[in-house]
């Protein structure tokens, strides 16, 4: 899957998710743009929300709250120049169709939330773009996994667009995850399925399931991002990685990858001889002697006879005498 210039089977997507932790401080989103840049981080993503298009109006604790984080067009074109010059792919969440819209040409791919994962107007109006998507399944059974894949695919072909690559994202919508509840099995069955691409949306506290989960196949990472995890009560900080802990995580997955990558990708090991073995005598020999089984010891190093040319030498009569430990050669013995 390729995300602009990133290419998802070469290396590990990792996304810092700052979502709402900037808190509605535009000043604080940039920052944590170049924080996330400077910890290594391929992407930041942000949520791009109009409170009044997401929530009702009876919900009015969550509406102001929502207002009070919520950051303009603008805004989000300016972090898009932001990290940009910081060198990191920008990302957000569209939460409504106009949003869609707006993000059209400032982001190479679209994240759908796991809860508008069956919002299919939304999914149309992403897929009519033509643009990679990357969808999290907290809410999504088995069945639904596969109609999304289906859906996307569905889409695409209609609207004559070559399939640009759907990931589809393992996460638990529970915040934070409690650990036996993270459930990185289920990325196998993910990773079998056809045309798209495994990944880890993660809510748990510390990095160490957003490692392990490379080594079930997870092809995007995805982590919550901020400055300062006690910053405020705003749940999202204490789920989140700091700077250190975003630098430590992708270095561990940059670390798990190499331990990942198949032999063919690797140079072949250089050739050891000395922790081979070679076939010795047991004893010393006169001129004349008939090798038998019980004649020959196994010696390091591997510079002459391998064990497997054990029969190769059985019954053959030796040219020269030699001495015990002595590695027999193709000179010993009559052609």
């Amino acid at each position: 899957m390729k995300i602009g210039d990133f290419d998802t089977e070469k290396k590990v997507f990792v996304i810092a998710e700052i979502g709402n932790n900037h808190e509605g401080s535009f000043a604080e989103a940039k920052k944590l743009v170049h924080a996330a840049a400077e910890a290594g981080a391929d992407a930041v993503k942000f949520q791009t929300i109009v409170p009044e298009n997401l929530v009702s109006a009876d919900q009015q604790d969550r509406l102001q709250q929502l207002k009070r984080y919520a950051l303009s067009f603008p805004q989000f074109q300016e972090l898009q120049k932001e990290a940009t010059r910081a060198g990191i792919l920008f990302l957000s969440t569209p939460f409504d169709l106009d949003s869609v819209e707006f993000l059209k040409d400032l982001v190479p791919a679209y994240k759908v939330a796991s809860g508008d994962s069956n919002f299919l107007d939304l999914l149309r109006r992403i897929a009519a773009t033509g643009k990679p998507v990357m969808v999290s399944t907290g809410l999504s059974n088995e069945a639904e996994k596969a109609g999304l894949r289906e859906f996307f695919h569905s889409a695409w072909r209609s609207a004559g667009h070559v399939d640009p690559g759907l990931g589809l994202l393992h996460c638990v919508t529970e915040y934070p995850t409690p650990d036996e509840r993270a459930g990185l099995q289920y990325l196998k069955a993910l990773g079998e399925m056809q045309d798209i691409t495994p990944g880890y949306s993660d809510h748990t506290l510390g990095i160490e399931a957003a490692v392990l989960a490379v080594g079930m196949g997870a092809r995007i990472i995805e982590k919550h991002f901020t400055l300062d995890k006690n910053k405020t009560t705003f749940r999202d900080h204490a789920l989140s990685a700091d700077p250190a802990e975003f630098i430590a995580l992708v270095s561990r997955i940059r670390r798990a990858e190499a331990f990942l990558a198949p032999v063919q990708q690797q140079e072949a090991p250089a050739v050891m001889p000395a922790a081979r073995r070679s076939a010795a005598a047991r004893q010393d020999f006169k001129v004349g002697h008939k090798i038998k089984e019980g004649d020959i010891l196994w010696l390091r190093p591997g510079r002459g006879f391998p064990p497997e040319s054990q029969a190769q030498l059985l019954g053959r009569f030796l040219v020269r005498p030699v001495s015990k430990g002595h590695l027999f050669s193709q000179e010993d013995f009559q052609s």
